[in-house]
Formats: C-alpha cells, structure tokens, sequence
C-alpha cells in the first residue's frame, strides 16, 4: 500500500491528515477536494484511479451541513450514499482498500449506555439517514471496507464547535449551551493518527479479515455545556455560560441526546490508545 487518495482534503480531518503525513513517509497522501475530484461522478473516480495507481482510499467527503441536510435531501444523499456507493465500487474491483468515516447520527439517541457497532441504527435526521445508507453501500458492495463512526469532530481547521466558542466567547456578553445533549467530542489530530495506523495495520497483516465498522471518539463523556466550560476554561475567558435545554434551542434537524460510542473493538483489533478528550482539547487550542 503507498498511494492512498483522500477525499475532502480541505476539510477537518483532511486538513488534520494533511499536518501529520510527513511524519508517515511509507504512504504517499495525495489529497483532492471537490474541485479536483467529485466522488459522485463514477467515470471520474475510475479515470482518477486509473492515473494514480490509488491502492487505498480515506473517504473524508461528506455532506455535514445537519441542518441544512433537512431542506436539501437530494444533495445529502448524493455526497453521502451515491458517492461513497462509487467508491466502494472502484476499491473493490481494485482491490484497494476503502476507509469510510461516519457518524454518531446514524443513532437515534435514546439508548443510555454506549452504542456499539452492533447495535441498531435509527437516524433522527436526513444527514444521519444519508450516512446510514452510505455505510450500506460501502459495507454491501465491498466487506473489505473499514466504516469509522466519530462523534462531535472539532479542530484547529474549518468550522467547529471549539472554534466557535473561542470567537464567541471573545464577543457576546453570555452564552447558553445545551446540556442535555451527551457524548463525547473528537479532537480530529487524534483521529488522524488513529486512520493511518489502521492502513499500517493493514500493510503489515495483507491477510487479516479487520473489514467493518469500528467507533472512535476520545475517551471519556461530556455534555455541549461542560464541553463549553472547558473551553472557557482553558482559554481563560471571563463569559458568563449557561445551561440550557435543547427545546430551547430550536434546530431543524433533531439532534441525538445521547450518543456516546464504545470503543472497545477498535482498540482490541489495531491495538489503538484513545486519549482522554479535555487532553486532547488541550492540545488543540495550544496548536490554535
């Protein structure tokens, strides 16, 4: 395995790949985002395969606009069933392997104590729908597939929860935050690292039967609003912060109330260490 192609490079966990592949020198990373290759677009994946020699692929794009998933179904499902679809397609008749990245709304939420990956789906949502399809058809049509669900993914790059609570901390006189949403945020340095030890794994056992899905968040169970604490904390901000109840924060897209993943199998299969997640906050608002 040396070529190994990432899709939705600008994003947070591409941009995160992107910071640590030179500490990886055994895998040539070549990253794209939409406008160099659109995954829904089949013939373009095959021709791009065939001119790369790709032998494995990170699938990092993905629809994420929760909300706006809500209003437009159609895109969602494009971007986040049709073209991971396709690419589970070209991997398999390559036989390249195909490493999918998911997500906790693919649960309803209601369950109160970790979700493993054998526990049924039942998305609350049309972005956790569209992903519940995309998992089925990397899974159905290549079992060689690697589907990893995360949950509450922030870094320094991009959009996120962490981001914005340092901006807005920095420009609103108080802040309210739901807390009674549960699980478990996912510095995307972290799961970074856990991606390419995955394909190392791989290099090293061609043989192994490791094709599934696996959950990964850091360690530990937080709430948005003790999340934000922290945040305040580290940072040293002086706001006011309040906790809230999600009926009080309307969205258009019902968001799970409880979604924290067990781990247990990822860690028990590559041999992975998952950090605890206000370390790993800690250290990405020092990179900030």
């Amino acid at each position: 395995m040396k070529n190994i192609l990432v899709t939705g490079g600008n994003g947070q966990l591409g941009q995160s790949l992107q910071k640590i592949a030179n500490a990886w020198p055994q895998f040539n990373l070549i990253f794209t985002d939409y406008q160099e290759l659109d995954i829904t677009n089949a013939d373009a994946l095959t021709a791009y395969f065939s001119e790369h020699e790709i032998d494995a692929c990170i699938n990092c794009a993905a629809y994420t606009a929760v909300d706006k998933a809500e209003e437009e179904e159609d895109k969602a499902f494009q971007l986040n069933f049709q073209g991971v679809l396709f690419l589970a397609e070209i991997c398999a008749q390559r036989n390249a392997q195909l490493l999918h990245i998911s997500t906790d709304y693919v649960f309803s939420g209601k369950q109160n104590v970790p979700y493993t990956e054998e526990n049924d789906t039942d998305p609350q949502s049309i972005y956790g729908a569209s992903k519940v399809r995309g998992e089925a058809a990397a899974m159905g049509y290549n079992p060689n597939t690697i589907v990893l669900r995360t949950s509450w993914l922030y870094s320094e790059y991009a959009v996120n929860f962490v981001k914005r609570m340092r901006e807005l901390m920095q420009e609103k006189p108080e802040l309210n935050v739901v807390f009674d949403q549960t699980g478990t945020p996912t510095y995307a340095g972290d799961l970074a690292q856990t991606i390419l030890e995955i394909l190392q794994y791989r290099t090293s056992n061609p043989d192994a039967a490791i094709g599934g899905i696996y959950h990964y968040s850091n360690e530990g169970v937080t709430s948005w609003y003790d999340f934000a604490i922290a945040i305040k904390e580290m940072t040293g901000a002086a706001i006011p912060v309040y906790p809230i109840t999600s009926d009080k924060f309307k969205t258009a897209a019902k968001r799970p109330a409880y979604s924290v993943l067990n781990k247990e199998k990822i860690k028990n299969t590559f041999g992975i260490t998952v950090p605890y997640w206000r370390d790993s906050l800690a250290m990405c608002l020092k990179n900030m």
